[in-house]
């Protein structure tokens, strides 16, 4: 068994990833830690959780954790999910992983020095409609890809005082859901953009962050994927893939609620197959591929360097954004 700690204790986690551990036949929670002892002891309670601290050195000392998961506030991974791995705990990072490309590169780097796995955490990746999805496309089920269009979007603007609204945490819509919207593009085609153009609008209601953004990443051989994601505006969820001969789309891309079913459509040589997913929790998906890394010694389906990858793609973009011009990723 894989004995996790919940290092924080985020909607995410009470939502979802205490679910997703215990509907995972290789896991058990058994530690959560806050920095208030009374809001951990809550937690614990809630989840019968047996252990709880009011640290989270506290629980980075627990030698019964061998696993945490990070959903601390953007601008803490780095420090935390560092000073796990030196812990020798393998971690599981929220997204964004880290705010810049430098951060992700010093938690890699911690993780190989300690020997321990380490992936950041997008569920939506897990869901076996991805692979079905990869398996088209590498089988000329649409031709040569022309293009990517990916939206990820809602609206939380009736919100007065939301983690997401404070620039000093990393808030704002390219770090929430535009993080999303970049690597499944990335997944999808399976190569890295060389450079982005991005367009942000900005709310003074919302702590100045940026609140809606369009945007266009050059991939190799002229393929453009054009992503709009935001966090104040009409909902979106979706991916579409463009071929010469045909597409392939991804209704309810990033996030669904089981017990709902999700579908994958494939448009080719003038027909239509939608196939249909049966209910499952992606994020336990997630938590299952994350152990049996641990389990075997290897790395994880979507390693650190991913992580690194893609936070090159969000620093590059939050840098077009704001300085009005096409960014060059180095």
């Amino acid at each position: 068994m894989i004995r996790w700690g919940i290092l924080g204790c985020a909607a995410i986690a009470e939502q979802h990833i205490v679910r997703a551990i215990r509907s995972s036949p290789s896991g058990e929670a058994v530690a959560v830690a806050s920095r208030r002892a009374d809001t951990a002891k809550a937690f614990a309670d809630r989840h019968g959780i047996p252990r709880h601290y009011g640290s989270y050195e506290a629980l980075l000392a627990d030698p019964d954790v061998d696993a945490v998961y990070v959903p601390l506030p953007n601008h803490l991974h780095c420090e935390w999910t560092v000073r796990a791995a030196l812990a020798g705990k393998h971690v599981l990072c929220e997204k964004p992983f880290a705010m810049d490309a430098e951060e992700a590169v010093r938690m890699a780097e911690a993780a190989k020095t300690a020997n321990v796995r380490l992936a950041e955490a997008f569920m939506y990746r897990h869901h076996p409609r991805y692979a079905r999805a990869k398996q088209w496309i590498a089988s000329g089920a649409i031709g040569d890809v022309r293009a990517v269009s990916a939206s990820f979007a809602f609206d939380l603007s009736s919100r007065s005082d939301d983690i997401r609204f404070r620039p000093e945490h990393g808030g704002g819509s390219v770090y929430d859901n535009g993080c999303y919207a970049i690597s499944g593009a990335r997944l999808l085609l399976g190569s890295e953009p060389e450079a982005v153009t991005a367009h942000a609008w900005t709310s003074e209601r919302h702590g100045g962050v940026d609140m809606m953004n369009a945007a266009l990443l050059e991939f190799p051989g002229g393929i453009g994927a054009t992503l709009l994601f935001g966090m104040w505006c009409d909902g979106r969820n979706e991916i579409l893939v463009l071929g010469s001969e045909g597409s392939i789309a991804i209704p309810n891309a990033f996030y669904y609620e089981p017990p709902e079913e999700t579908r994958l459509i494939l448009r080719s040589g003038g027909e239509t197959v939608e196939e249909t997913f049966s209910a499952t929790d992606h994020y336990a998906l997630q938590v299952e591929s994350f152990a049996r890394s641990v389990e075997e010694g290897v790395d994880p389906a979507f390693p650190p360097e991913d992580a690194v990858a893609n936070m090159r793609v969000v620093e590059a973009t939050l840098r077009s954004a704001r300085s009005r011009t096409r960014v060059v990723i180095g």
